[in-house]
């Protein structure tokens, strides 16, 4: 990284998932006891607490007590309770590996990682510089796909648990880790170099929307990008477009319809899988669907037709509702709200598609009495540009038993309060 680097140094080193969490004295207190853990009699507590009830902790601490330490007792249970939680990220492998709270919350979603990965040996990577490595998940995933990793952070917590989490994996070979400050790295001679840059510490009170504000700044690491061969930055999907370098490409990927992410990739021109400058690309996870902007502009508006398109929500992130309607043949049903309608039945995997039976002026009473004619006990209601809040609208509608469903999208149409009513079109 070089000069650039250097100039980005800032007086308190920067970078690391983990790098805020408590003192420093504390972050030494706290790996004296994961180093105990990774010993034998740790590793006979995770096995014991394998199965544990996280309900039961109590009696549990206090019959391990007995036996053991209390620092290492209470370090066992906690890790038995992140990996419990990380399983939904990390599938089978969480109970093999290593975690701290803010670990479980920032890592990469295995299977995201493993998209990003694979995008990445794709382009030709063989080698990278993982920056603010955190507990090392996308790490793993860049081993996996064979590359060979440097993984960087200044936290020591989190580069112990991101060692001890190539070991228990067997990628120790493919991956180095390195307890440093990001900014002063040197990534001359990687093929590319990736950032996540912590966006959630206890210090500022939660998650961090300003992206100078991320630690390292989004400036920094886009400078830091441009001088490796490939880079990836990881970022917050609420990220604004405006914020976002114009010589590289934005991917949001979603993965079961909830966004997760942000991509910003840097890379030399090229075909295929390669980025695209000033590209917005919309990923849709497991599926794998891709949809890169061809920079249409936004449809015009026109009335309801016969089916409603809801775009993926990393569709809407990327501004590429245009290219769905252009796929389905629709239109926007206002201005300024992202549903498509259309006069005929196209599927496409950037949006889930209704059928429409009835569009009405927003009025509780007549829906009401709608459903109850309908028989309707189930009703999934969805906003969009609309005041009324979904769960004080099914209170007021008190739906009786009935065997039917419903689909419900509150929502304007040529700026009116306006009510649709249908179903899945895939249930037609």
């Amino acid at each position: 990284m070089g000069g650039a680097a250097k100039r980005a140094t800032a007086s308190k080193p920067r970078g690391g998932k983990d790098g805020y969490v408590g003192s420093d004295n504390d972050s030494v207190n706290d790996l004296d006891t994961f180093v105990a853990l990774l010993g034998p009699e740790g590793q006979a507590l995770l096995q014991e607490l394998r199965d544990h009830d996280p309900a039961d902790e109590l009696a549990a601490a206090t019959r391990l007590r007995r036996d053991h330490a209390a620092p290492l007792v209470s370090a066992a249970l906690t890790q038995a309770r992140l990996r419990q939680r990380a399983a939904a990220k990390f599938g089978a492998d969480a109970q093999r590996m290593y975690f701290t709270p803010n670990g479980v919350e920032q890592s990469t979603r295995a299977s995201v990682a493993a998209h990003r990965a694979a995008r990445l040996a794709g382009l030709g990577v063989r080698t990278l510089a993982d920056l603010c490595c955190g507990i090392g998940g996308d790490a793993l995933a860049l081993a996996r796909a064979g590359i060979r990793v440097l993984a960087v952070d200044r936290d020591p917590l989190a580069c112990a648990a991101a060692r001890a989490n190539a070991e228990a994996l067997g990628l120790a070979e493919l991956i180095e880790v390195r307890c440093a400050d990001v900014t002063e790295v040197d990534t001359a001679g990687y093929d590319a170099v990736f950032v996540d840059p912590a966006r959630r510490t206890k210090a500022r009170g939660g998650r961090i929307f300003d992206p100078e504000a991320y630690s390292p700044p989004l400036s920094w690491a886009v400078e830091a990008a441009r001088t490796a061969p490939f880079a990836a930055l990881k970022i917050a999907p609420g990220v604004p477009h405006e914020a976002l370098p114009e010589d590289a490409e934005t991917e949001w990927i979603s993965y079961g319809g909830e966004v997760k992410e942000a991509v910003v990739w840097f890379g030399r021109p090229g075909g295929g899988d390669g980025p695209v400058a000033g590209g917005r690309r919309a990923t849709l996870l497991p599926g794998g669907g891709s949809l890169l902007g061809a920079g249409l502009p936004d449809p015009e508006p026109g009335p309801v037709g016969p089916y409603l398109y809801e775009p993926d929500g990393a569709v809407i992130r990327a501004h590429l509702v245009a290219e769905v309607a252009q796929q389905v043949g629709g239109r926007l049903i206002d201005p300024t709200i992202a549903y498509v309608t259309a006069d005929e039945l196209r599927p496409t995997p950037f949006a889930t598609a209704y059928a429409i039976t009835d569009v009405l002026p927003f009025n509780v009473k007549r829906l009401k009495a709608l459903l109850r004619e309908r028989g309707a006990g189930v009703a999934v209601i969805k906003k969009r540009g609309s005041a009324v809040e979904p769960e004080e609208l099914r209170k007021k509608l008190k739906l009786a038993g009935g065997g039917n469903s419903c689909t419900i999208f509150l929502t304007r149409v040529a700026g009116a309060p306006t009510m649709l009513l249908g179903h899945p079109a895939d249930e037609v």
